[in-house]
């Protein structure tokens, strides 16, 4: 690493995450890490099975008998039931594939060495590919359609269940191999073995070795999450810090018996308000500038909530704050006919504990979830729509808050996460990101605008596809190039570094907003493109017709020199292009041609497809365009 880039994660990031990941890699490199986690640990009893029934600690539903959904034996569970007992997992919510071990990645058909301790697998690889392809199966999250086919189907699955689950043990020795390199992955894991544990806790096959056996791994698990902590607290600090804190909180909570239990408890729950209250901006916007985190986010909320009123643990005045804010951005911003939002930031195709059959784009189930925590009420009645929450807060009797307002105003700004919306009468969605960045940056994707019409996307963003792949395409999915925006030359808003950091963040910006009767407009202006000049600024002005479908952008390009050539990109919809008018002129008032280029498009992790882009150019410092939509 150059001292250029030193300097910058320095100046990003902070003196406390520089000296912390330098020793952190020392120690990991020299050895000393894997002594904190052994790869043999003896076996002992921590409780009998008996015992632990007979604590009756509360959780969602006691056992399948006391869950309170309306049962509904839809041909879409089966199907997928079917296909995961013939050995096929869904990865990514998308792609079904047939897999055979724990430890091959089936996208690359390497096979991970499970004789390597955890500290000495490298996850980022060529040869290997995405590690997520591992860690995909391992998470355990298709165990819900096995879970929600047995109450649906009033089918019992539990000797297939616990096979599994002992397979992977099997092939996964303690702090061994792959499928413990990532703490939040381990942490995952063991949720959906205790949501199993709990909805098979009264069948025979269950048995007492079996619980022993389990139990023994999920200690073990935990402890490794709690002894790592500080990594995801203090260099990665997003959901991977909330995820890791509420387990090893609900670890303590849920298994008062062991040792550390105590600890785990007070500390975690510590934590995990900490975490909430520093990732969650006041706004409802995330750190992670990403709708895909965000509804992992959500579902972890719901969690936290839900559990801790079950048990009667009190949370923070903030935490709940939080939430509902959450709630009212989500619901602002699902526009689609289907329940999408925009493909904003990172999509790596994370839905954790999926309890619906929407499609993972369909993003209702999740929030009718957590507003259902809040309120004990439903943002969304449809008994498909309401099953998530039923399963999650259909036990839940307190009512914690009973309040979230949704805007009805044409215009809502969320200023901190730098998200301004318009939301018409004539069913259309304007949305428009210029952010100030305080944390770590995802995309390059400033001034980036979202257009929606009845639930259609007309203009998207791209999406991201792979965090593992060649350098060309994740520049363009992170890229500016792969968004509604501008680009000076083929430079990006900011300079890229390696895997996920951004330098150079986007500091400055300004925004204003003018509504009247006839049209709202945004104002935004932003001090970006270092690469071309430091003191270069881009101003974009986005007015909506509040009467018809017609959007005018106005971008000015201030600093540049003569020779840097301004481009204006868009992303349309392949689908909806003959229902797209464009009207573009420069600076005085000449047409600019339209050029048509080949682009990506990636609606869902590891896919993509080619689509056209459309790239307006010019010499000059302006561009202004007219979008009508006719349908």
């Amino acid at each position: 690493m150059n001292f250029k880039a030193l300097y910058g994660i320095l100046n990003n990031q902070g003196l406390r995450y520089v000296i912390f990941r330098s020793v952190y890699e020392l120690k990991r490199k020299l050895g000393l890490l894997k002594r904190n986690y052994p790869s043999s640990p003896v076996q002992r009893t921590y409780l009998s099975l008996e015992s632990w029934k007979k604590l009756n600690i509360p959780f969602f539903f006691q056992d399948r008998n006391d869950i309170r959904v309306e049962q509904n034996s839809s041909k879409k569970l089966k199907n997928n039931f079917d296909m995961i007992k013939s050995g096929h997992v869904k990865y990514f919510n998308k792609d079904w594939k047939k897999v055979g071990d724990w430890t091959t990645n089936p996208d690359t058909n390497h096979q991970y060495n499970i004789n390597q301790h955890w500290t000495e697998v490298e996850d980022i690889s060529k040869k290997a590919g995405d590690i997520k392809f591992v860690w995909e199966r391992s998470r355990f999250s298709w165990l819900y359609t096995i879970i929600r086919y047995d109450y649906h189907y009033e089918h019992d699955s539990a000797d297939y269940v616990f096979s599994q689950i002992e397979s992977w043990m099997d092939a996964n020795p303690i702090n061994m191999g792959p499928n413990y390199k990532c703490s939040q992955e381990i942490s995952l894991r063991c949720l959906n073995w205790i949501f199993a544990l709990y909805f098979y806790k009264d069948s025979g096959e269950l048995t007492e070795a079996r619980w022993q056996r389990l139990i023994h791994y999920i200690y073990w698990q935990i402890k490794h999450v709690y002894e790592n902590i500080d990594f995801s607290k203090i260099c990665v600090r997003n959901n991977h810090a909330i995820t890791e804190c509420m387990m090893i909180y609900l670890g303590g909570l849920l298994f008062p018996t062991f040792s550390e239990s105590k600890k785990w408890r007070s500390q975690g729950l510590k934590w995990l308000e900490e975490e909430i209250a520093y990732q969650v901006y006041e706004d409802g916007t995330y750190i992670q500038h990403s709708h895909n985190y965000q509804r992992v986010l959500v579902q972890l909320l719901t969690w936290t909530i839900v559990l801790s009123e079950r048990n009667n643990v009190k949370l923070n005045d903030t935490t709940y704050d939080r939430a509902a804010s959450v709630v009212n951005y989500m619901n602002r911003c699902c526009v689609g006919s289907e329940g999408q939002l925009p493909n904003y930031g990172n999509n790596d195709g994370a839905l954790f504990f999926p309890l619906a059959d929407q499609d993972y784009t369909d993003h209702r189930p999740q929030i009718n979830a957590l507003y259902s925590s809040i309120t004990l009420d439903l943002l969304y009645p449809d008994h498909i729509l309401a099953e998530e929450s039923l399963w999650m807060v259909g036990n839940l009797t307190k009512n914690v808050k009973s309040y979230i307002v949704a805007s009805k105003q044409d215009y809502e700004e969320f200023k901190v996460g730098g998200i301004h919306t318009v939301k018409s009468e004539d069913s259309s969605f304007t949305f428009l990101k210029c952010q100030a960045y305080k944390d770590r940056p995802a995309h390059a994707d400033n001034m980036h605008l979202d257009i929606w019409v009845a639930g259609e996307n007309y203009f998207r963003d791209s999406g991201t596809y792979k965090y593992n792949t060649d350098d060309k395409l994740i520049n363009y999915f992170a890229g500016t190039e792969g968004h509604n925006t501008v680009m000076v030359d083929n430079y990006n808003q900011m300079t890229k570094g390696s895997r996920f950091i951004w330098f150079d963040w986007t500091k400055k910006i300004e925004s204003v907003v003018v509504e009247n009767e006839e049209s709202v407009s945004i104002y935004t202006k932003a001090n970006m493109f270092p690469k071309v000049n430091s003191g270069l600024t881009h101003k974009r002005t986005v007015t909506k017709d509040k009467s018809n479908l017609i959007w005018q952008i106005e971008d000015k390009i201030e600093g540049k020199n003569k020779e840097n050539t301004v481009r204006q990109l868009w992303h349309p919809n392949p689908d909806l292009l003959d229902r797209i008018d464009m009207k573009v002129i420069d600076e005085n008032g000449i047409t600019i041609p339209k050029n048509q280029i080949e682009g990506w498009w990636s609606p869902y992790y590891g896919k993509k497809e080619k689509i056209p882009v459309w790239v307006f150019e010019t010499q000059g410092k302006s561009i202004t365009t007219t979008i009508e939509i006719k349908l």
